[in-house]
């Protein structure tokens, strides 16, 4: 009995020895999902995960559960600190020709916060060279840090492919058969040029830079919003545009005060830009904006057009 009870002791202090050794300073692995990522197996990507340092922002490198990702790399703390990064994934669909980029040591990143209630998830995305590279933080793990790519600029040194290609602004590609319409301009003109919403405020943009996007230039249909924080998504509408290809009678509409809206969207991964059409109305009038400020959203632009345009029976 009591030779038992010392092997078991002995067994537990084994395990416990083995543990330390194994896991060294306590940190837990870090899983990584597979992600669409097809240039993750380039040589570039080899090259950049080689050279990347063993701390990044007070953080070590992390072991990662097998099997690790091609073009997978994190570096982790004691206290669920974690900073992971990707090399070769498709580029964020936030990327788009309104999308305002930052230039950190040479290099052009785009910064897209993690809409989650509660998240302090942030990426940022080389957009500048390809392959594209996603560097992921929280507040917790970023610290007093501006951001976690500012240390990694020699390990970037192989990614040298061409700058990536934006996509359209939102709702730039639609046809606006119907834009010089009177009540297009009176929205237009009614329109705030500051909207506060939940997830902070949005300023109005200047006609010069909707034209740099790709917008029409004459008639000018679109007005646009950009947040004061630039990881979040941007608030345009457009006056005048066709009807909604997705309506059919019987749909489902949701009614915010006098205006009933249509939810005509497709969802791209990554993003929760959502496309409203107000209906009911003398003149097609849509809304593009991030899921998070839809209310207050549709409560400020809804109430401009009720009073801007007039009823029409459907």
């Amino acid at each position: 009995m009591i030779i038992a009870l010392v092997l078991s002791i002995l067994l537990t202090i084994a395990v416990l020895l083995g543990t330390k050794w194994l896991f060294g300073d306590g940190r837990d692995p870090v899983a990584l999902s597979e992600l669409p990522s097809e240039q993750a197996d380039s040589a570039e990507c080899s090259a950049l995960i080689d050279a990347l340092p063993e701390s990044l922002n007070g953080l070590k490198e992390a072991r990662l559960v097998e099997p690790v990702p091609a073009g997978a790399f994190a570096w982790s703390g004691t206290d669920n600190q974690r900073i992971t990064l990707r090399c070769g994934v498709q580029p964020p669909a936030q990327y788009t020709t309104l999308a305002r980029t930052e230039d950190i040591d040479g290099r052009e990143w785009l910064r897209v916060k993690d809409a989650t209630t509660g998240s302090t998830m942030q990426t940022w995305y080389l957009v500048g060279a390809t392959p594209t590279v996603a560097v992921t933080a929280d507040a917790q793990s970023l610290g007093d840090a501006p951001n976690p790519v500012a240390d990694l600029d020699d390990a970037l040194a192989p990614i040298q492919g061409e700058r990536l290609s934006p996509a359209a602004a939102p709702l730039a590609q639609l046809d606006s058969p119907d834009a010089e319409n009177p009540s297009c301009a009176a929205y237009e003109q009614a329109l705030p040029s500051v909207l506060e919403t939940s997830s902070g405020t949005y300023r109005l943009v200047k006609g010069s830079e909707l034209i740099a996007a790709g917008y029409p230039q004459d008639p000018q249909n679109t007005v646009a919003w950009m947040p004061d924080d630039d990881g979040l998504e941007p608030i345009v509408t457009r006056c005048g545009l066709a009807e909604p290809a997705g309506y059919e009678p019987g749909e489902q509409l949701q009614q915010i005060n006098d205006i009933p809206w249509f939810n005509d969207t497709q969802l791209a991964n990554g993003t929760t830009q959502g496309v409203w059409y107000a209906l009911g109305r003398d003149v097609a009038i849509a809304v593009a904006m991030p899921q998070a400020v839809g209310q207050t959203v549709f409560v400020d632009i809804g109430d401009v057009i009720a009073d801007t345009t007039a009823t029409v029976a459907r």
